[in-house]
C-alpha cells in the first residue's frame, strides 16, 4: 500500500507563515506529480496546488496564488508547501496526494485546475488552524 506521510502542521495566528511537508515512496516521487488539498469542516476538498514531475510546471487553487509555494525536493524524496500570510480561512485538514493525469505546461493549457479524482494516492493530513 502507497503511504503518503504529511507533517507540519499545527497551531498559528494569522499573519504567520508555516511549511507543509510531505514524504512520497521513491518510485511515486519520480513518475507522479504531487498536490496539495485542503478539506475544512462541512466543506468539500479544495485544491491547493499541484507540481509536474515532468517539467516542474506548477498550479495553485485561487486561494494560494501569491501566498503559497509547492515545492519539490528529488534528493529526499519529499514535497513542501510553503505558506505564508495565514489566514483563519486556512484553517483545515491539509492533505498530499500524487497523480498521473498529464500536468505538464503544454497539457495544462486551457484546462481546468488538477481535480482530487486526478489522484490515486493521499496522505492521511495534517491540521492547520490559524487563529484571528
Amino acid at each position: 500500500q502507497v503511504q503518503l506521510v504529511e507533517s507540519g502542521g499545527g497551531l498559528v495566528q494569522a499573519g504567520d507563515s508555516l511549511t507543509l511537508s510531505c514524504v512520497v515512496p521513491g518510485p511515486i516521487f519520480s513518475n507522479y506529480n504531487l498536490g496539495w488539498f485542503r478539506q475544512a469542516p462541512g466543506k468539500e476538498r479544495e485544491f491547493v496546488a499541484a507540481i509536474s514531475w515532468r517539467d516542474a510546471s506548477t498550479y495553485y487553487g485561487d486561494s494560494a496564488k501569491g501566498r503559497f509555494t509547492i515545492l519539490r525536493a528529488d534528493h529526499k524524496p519529499t514535497m513542501y508547501l510553503r505558506m505564508s500570510t495565514l489566514k483563519p480561512e486556512d484553517t483545515a485538514l491539509y492533505y498530499c496526494a500524487a497523480g498521473s493525469r498529464p500536468m505538464t505546461a503544454q497539457d495544462m493549457k486551457d484546462k481546468d485546475i488538477p481535480q482530487w479524482s486526478d489522484f490515486h494516492f493521499w496522505g492521511q493530513g495534517t491540521q492547520v488552524t490559524v487563529s484571528s
